[in-house]
């Protein structure tokens, strides 16, 4: 009879509404831009709840709220250390996750290039290597590679023999920048600022520098060699 009864309950539309409705509140917990900057964060490494707040311009309550939401859709794991919390993505999935959902917000809505012109400046003016050019010319010791995310995401990780120069120390900190080699600059992703807004400012002072098209994450996930947050 047992038996029989689960036969009688596969297939049925409200086993097929409980299914849907799972997925529906992975989609629901990336209802504001505030959780999406969230995942584009954490793309980069763990961060504490403070960390976090500062970053998305949030409170501390405000922030666990966001958290929360994403903890109990599954795309963010939590572990305490002392009295701070730290979170993190609940798995590469997620990171792709996101990437799709921007490309299929970038394919289907007219205004994302002017809203990224507004936030990152023009673009256009920006010349970019993709990954494969900037891992052959890497091969080459053709360029110098420059981090300009804080510090804390290169110690979570990097591409290999890339330098830590964050954006907000990188006027003052020309010097370190080897001369007569061309540089290649990359931050978080397609919508991070400080690349190229490095770009702009390393040509102001002659350094012929381009920008990594994608970002960090794009680059460990294409399998290309990295350093740090326990990868070699």
């Amino acid at each position: 009879m047992e038996r029989q009864d689960r036969r009688t309950q596969a297939g049925t539309h409200a086993a097929k509404s409980a299914l849907f409705d799972a997925v529906a509140e992975v989609a629901g917990a990336l209802a504001t831009g505030r959780r999406l900057e969230i995942l584009d964060l954490l793309n980069q490494g763990e961060r504490s709840v403070d960390e976090i707040a500062r970053e998305i311009g949030q409170s501390s309550a405000n922030t666990s709220h966001h958290l929360r939401s994403l903890a109990r859709a599954g795309l963010v794991r939590q572990r305490r250390e002392g009295t701070r919390i730290y979170y993190r993505l609940a798995g590469a999935e997620v990171g792709a996750l996101w990437d799709a959902l921007r490309e299929v917000a970038e394919g289907t809505r007219d205004d994302l290039a002017r809203l990224q012109a507004a936030y990152a400046g023009d673009l256009s003016e920006i010349e970019v290597v993709s990954r494969d050019k900037l891992a052959q010319m890497m091969r080459d010791a053709e360029v110098v590679v420059i981090d300009v995310r804080p510090e804390v995401e290169y110690l979570a990780g990097h591409i290999a023999d890339a330098l830590s120069i964050p954006i907000t120390e990188l006027e003052h900190r020309i010097s370190e920048i080897p001369a007569g080699r061309r540089v290649v600059t990359y931050c978080r992703g397609r919508y991070c600022a400080f690349a190229p807004a490095a770009v702009r400012l390393l040509g102001e002072y002659g350094i012929d520098a381009v920008r990594l098209e994608e970002g960090f994450p794009e680059w460990r996930r294409a399998g290309l060699p990295v350093s740090g947050g326990g990868e070699a």
